[in-house]
């Protein structure tokens, strides 16, 4: 706590009065991040749009939901890994208030593109794991890809080319006319976002900070 209260230039005490320790503090920081994820899949699944065009955009939205902070999904599989040991005293609020809303919505989309005829008769229990996996993973990974590829994972071209990559994968994979759909995607990469504001001056990747970090 005394690094946390100097990073953010209050006192000590004042911190212990929101939050009587640092496990407190730290859920209500996965709360700012999981209420604002829930609100944005929300109105991005809520569009007035094709089914397909809806599920799109929520790929699109939980990405770049992602990429604006990407430490969270580093800290979130964090949170699973020590769920699996029994050690997690977040998770299954964070499932109950954020997670479970945002998959039954996915799934019932996801089902609604299948009857329809417009998605591949695929089972949407199984094909939504996959899809989060597509999103989520470049972030976890992203140290790794740093050294394998000689490039920033962070920067503002990257982040958008990742971005195009992920919903045209989702796309080709989904969409019963493919060519069709990976059109859709195209369109739905580079359509202007102002919701979307991450850029090079403003994503705080995960390795700058730890390589900024003093020793302790």
């Amino acid at each position: 706590m005394d690094a946390i209260a100097k990073a953010a230039g209050v006192n000590k005490a004042l911190l212990y009065y929101y939050f009587h320790d640092k496990d407190a503090l730290y859920g209500a920081v996965l709360d700012e991040f999981f209420g604002q994820f829930l609100k944005r899949l929300t109105e991005a699944l809520d569009r007035p749009a094709t089914v397909g065009e809806r599920f799109l955009s929520y790929v699109r939205t939980h990405y770049d939901a992602v990429a604006e902070s990407p430490h969270y999904a580093r800290i979130f599989i964090g949170e699973m890994m020590n769920a699996g040991r029994g050690g997690s005293t977040h998770l299954e609020r964070l499932f109950a208030q954020y997670l479970q809303p945002i998959s039954t919505r996915v799934l019932s989309i996801l089902q609604e593109g299948i009857d329809s005829g417009e998605f591949r008769p695929v089972e949407a229990a199984q094909f939504m794991p996959s899809a989060v996996g597509t999103i989520v993973h470049y972030f976890a990974v992203a140290p790794l890809l740093r050294k394998f590829r000689q490039f920033d994972p962070f920067s503002t071209q990257a982040l958008q080319e990742r971005r195009a990559a992920v919903l045209d994968f989702a796309a080709a994979a989904l969409f019963a006319d493919r060519d069709a759909g990976i059109k859709l995607a195209v369109r739905v990469a580079s359509r202007g976002d102002t919701s979307c504001t991450y850029s090079e001056a403003t994503v705080a990747s995960p390795d700058r900070s730890q390589s900024r970090r003093k020793p302790a």
